[in-house]
């Protein structure tokens, strides 16, 4: 029989396979090993156990399916509860499959035709060994190297259904690594569900449950003991809950201190009680529901709307603060609180009042201010002098109580709690002649505090009565005043009634925020500026303070009167952006909250005058400095590495981490904006586009973008998709590393654009020629080279070729992460058109679909 399967082995030369049949026949195999070598792999029953017999990982098969996967499981529990899939997605047909080392160190697993349904796919390495440690993680690591720190891949980073003590919730900041829980599809099938918990890090970070990227839970943010959600979340003396916020990294996760109790965080595939912690209970011999959300009325998302304040001690659970009211009477009068509430009486900032509410969870948080060093006084100082501020908190209520939260929009999603449950107090402006209401709210208030304030209150109405005639007529004289100092220069060009028409049509009404620190479509709260306000702060929009000019206008410098600069993009009556340019750029930026993308403080709207605000960039645009020989030695390499990593995650989080996938459709380097520490923010998203659920591209009859930067399928056919993006980013990373301007078009001397003179480069094998001198000489010849790399990847000429966002951060923020060979990137041909319809100045060269091709050429 030996003899007979050795010559069908070297008939067929299926020499691996027949090595398997051979070695399962003819040996005595263990049914469980201790570690994964390039000699030793795992198929059939054999399981790998980790060193004190907590875990095994093997080949299972759940429910009734008939797929198999690669999971963990707890060895000495009979009921398999699995805590780990690797090829959750992409299931083995049979019980055939391999997990081995394959030649290049990485971790693979093959079905039963020898091919790759699921790899660790690092970079290549030697001598690797995967492990399956006592907490439960599978690692893959140098022979003799079990330092943690230098493991080359881990379980723990990519959960899956399931938090394990010791596992992170959250972000890597370094590499942009966000580690998150995603359900199953149902019992018999492991795969991506609908059912997601993630940890938000904008403003005052917080988790949120979504089933298909609608929330249905969200946990409070993290103040200092436990999420102001979660009262139950108390230390004992079996758990120690952790919470991490530093320039590195921002995560959730816990500890046991008991080695007998098992405890897990489970995301579950059901509409009840998605979100469950179950600890096992060994005499009973079950998993005991320890705690479980959404477990009431109350923990529903925004059951109450704006400024509503869930209780459900209380009947009905909705009641609105102190100084609101119902926005929609009759559907409140019938339980249907989701509309919210809505203010009273107007507030008359700085002689507002502030309410204390206690035992409290705190409104969503996701746009909020931070500062961990402020006192209480401090904070409330500041948030009575911004006339936007709602409310304000503790940032952590630790002891007596530190830091300082600032809320800037409406209060969503507030929920009251007793005395015993928790909670922490939560101050809320109101107006001066509400606060007599609150006078009797008890405990509640801080009776002192309000009584002050009422007095002062009553002093302000006086002095107010006295006063508002001739504030008023102070204001219309200054305002006629102004109008007419600036003359025909201000040129207002159309009615009052157009100018209010286009208010009501515009999209600047009360927000309501998902887990991102987003918007819904139709609702953006967006601060609307006075005229005269922006007249005064840019002085009178002179010359001194121009900052650039391009296709939409103006940008000005100003400073209002709280002494913040600000940025003026004003559109120009000449502009090739119109007003649904305009309303498209106010209502995306809006939305999106990241610190990569620029911010918008809001707009102004005064008759035809159309203007955003924006945060001041004291370093101005990239182009401006990169381009520019006396400036471009400011950006070393460390800086122009920063800068890339930075464009890469604003970027990734347009295209996949934001509630609306957003393609930019103009990134270039003039849109990305520098700040005070050479941070790079993504700005003017006038010609981004949104796609909803699973769109992936579409396409326009209108290209709009800048030569150079255009992808070769939009050029031509006019379709955008996140790979255009991606091409856009790529010629980016190209002229960062050169300091080079890519020219878009090979011209007439047939002299080479920047992407084929990279691609040559490389081809021959001289890549760090495109370093450009002026970035010094401390630098990481690998980093340079990884960043050409990706360039080049980012740039190919197929869009299926080129990777996505979430790949391009990992391979930048990796020396070990494996990365394909480039392919011919897409280069544009043909002569610089005499009118393009572009977003872009005169300076930039602009293309319109009829009058670009696309070929390609291969570098010599």
């Amino acid at each position: 029989m030996r003899n007979t399967i050795k010559q069908h082995c070297l008939y067929h030369h299926h020499h691996f396979w027949c090595f398997l049949i051979t070695f399962t026949i003819f040996s005595v195999l263990t049914t469980a090993l201790d570690l994964i070598t390039p000699t030793q792999f795992l198929i059939g029953n054999q399981t790998l156990v980790s060193t004190g017999e907590e875990f095994e990982l093997g080949f299972f098969s759940p429910g009734e399916s008939n797929n198999w996967y690669i999971g963990i499981w707890y060895k000495n529990i009979k009921e398999k509860t699995v805590v780990w899939v690797a090829n959750r997605d992409s299931p083995v047909r049979n019980s055939s499959g391999v997990l081995k080392i394959d030649e290049d160190g990485n971790l693979v697993l093959l079905d039963e035709g020898r091919k790759s349904v699921w790899s660790t796919n690092h970079s290549r390495a030697e001598n690797t060994v995967a492990e399956l440690l006592e907490t439960g993680n599978f690692v893959l690591r140098q022979e003799n190297d079990p330092d943690p720190e230098n493991y080359l891949w881990q379980s723990f980073d990519y959960p899956t259904d399931t938090l394990l003590p010791g596992m992170k919730l959250g972000w890597d900041l370094k590499t942009g690594l966000n580690r998150y829980l995603t359900s199953w599809k149902n019992g018999d099938d492991p795969g991506t569900g609908d059912f997601s918990f993630k940890l938000d890090i904008n403003g005052y970070p917080e988790c949120f449950l979504t089933k298909k990227q609608v929330i249905v839970y969200r946990s409070g943010p993290w103040n200092g003991l436990r999420f102001s959600g979660v009262p139950e979340m108390k230390t004992t003396p079996d758990f120690t809950f952790d919470f991490v916020m530093d320039q590195n990294e921002v995560y959730y996760g816990f500890y046991l201190h008991n080695k007998s109790v098992y405890s897990r965080l489970v995301v579950k595939h059901s509409d009840s009680g998605a979100l469950q912690r179950l600890t096992w209970i060994p005499t009973s011999k079950i998993w005991n529901l320890f705690w479980y959300a959404p477990r009431d009325q109350c923990d529903y998302y925004k059951e109450c709307g704006m400024y509503g304040i869930c209780d459900t001690n209380v009947s009905p659970v909705c009641k609105c603060v102190t100084g609101f009211e119902p926005k929609n009477p009759q559907a409140w009068n019938l339980r249907l609180g989701s509309d919210g509430c809505i203010r009273k009486s107007k507030l008359d900032c700085p002689n507002d009042g502030f309410l204390t509410l206690s035992n409290m969870k705190l409104p969503q948080s996701s746009s909020d201010f931070v500062d961990t060093t402020m006192s209480l006084q401090q904070c409330q100082d500041l948030c009575r002098k911004n006339c936007s501020c709602r409310a304000y908190s503790d940032a952590n209520i630790t002891g007596s109580g530190s830091g300082c939260v600032l809320w800037t929009t409406d209060l969503l999603d507030m929920r009251q709690y007793t005395a015993a449950e928790g909670g922490q107090d939560f101050y809320v402006r109101v107006a001066a002649s509400d606060l007599e209401k609150a006078g009797a709210v008890g405990s509640r208030n801080d009776s002192n505090k309000t009584q002050k304030v009422i007095k002062v209150a009553g002093i302000t109405v006086g002095i107010i009565g006295i006063v508002l005639a001739g504030s008023c007529i102070f204001f219309v004289w200054k305002r006629t005043k102004l109008r007419t100092e600036l003359g025909n220069k201000m040129e207002y060009r159309g009615s009052r009634e157009r100018s209010q028409d286009f208010m009501l049509n515009a999209p600047a009404i009360l927000s309501k925020r998902d887990h991102s620190g987003e918007s819904t479509a139709d609702e953006v709260d967006l601060p609307l500026f006075d005229f005269s306000t922006i007249v005064m702060a840019t002085d009178k929009f002179s010359d001194a303070n121009k900052l650039g000019q391009g296709g939409f206008g103006c940008v000005y410098k100003g400073m209002i009167v709280e002494g913040q600069e600000i940025a003026v993009k004003r559109l120009s009556k000449n502009s090739g952006q119109g007003i649904e340019e305009f309303k498209n750029e106010m209502k995306l930026i809006a939305r999106l909250q990241h610190r990569n993308l620029v911010r918008l403080l809001g707009c102004c709207i005064d008759m035809e005058e159309k203007m955003l605000i924006y945060e001041y960039m004291e370093n101005k645009s990239l182009d401006s400095i990169l381009f520019k020989k006396e400036k471009s030695s400011l950006l070393d390499w460390k800086r122009r590495f920063n800068i890339i990593c930075g464009i890469a995650r604003g970027l990734l989080y347009l295209h996949q981490d934001s509630r609306f996938r957003i393609i930019h459709r103009d990134l270039k380097a003039s849109n990305i904006l520098l700040d005070k520490e050479m941070n790079p923010k993504i700005s003017d998203f006038g010609m981004a586009r949104i796609f909803g659920g699973d769109q992936t591209e579409a396409n326009t009859k209108r290209v709009v973008g800048t030569y150079g930067y255009m992808s070769p399928e939009y050029a031509m056919d006019g379709l955008f998709s996140m790979k255009s993006d991606v091409f856009s980013f790529g010629v980016l990373v190209l002229e960062i590393v050169s300091g080079k301007k890519n020219r878009g078009f090979y011209h007439t001397n047939n002299h080479l654009n920047l992407l084929a003179h990279a691609w040559r480069l490389w081809r021959e094998g001289r890549g760090m020629e495109l370093m450009d001198s002026a970035a010094g000489e401390s630098y990481s010849p690998n980093e340079v080279l990884r960043c050409i790399h990706v360039g080049l990847l980012c740039v190919q000429e197929q869009a299926e070729d080129r990777p996505n966002m979430d790949t391009v951060v990992l391979m930048l923020s990796s020396d070990t992460a494996s990365m394909p060979q480039p392919k011919n990137p897409g280069f544009c041909l043909g002569r610089r058109p005499v009118d393009a319809d572009s977003s872009t100045s005169k300076q930039d060269e602009s293309c319109t679909v009829n009058q670009v091709t696309v070929t390609i050429l291969d570098g010599r």
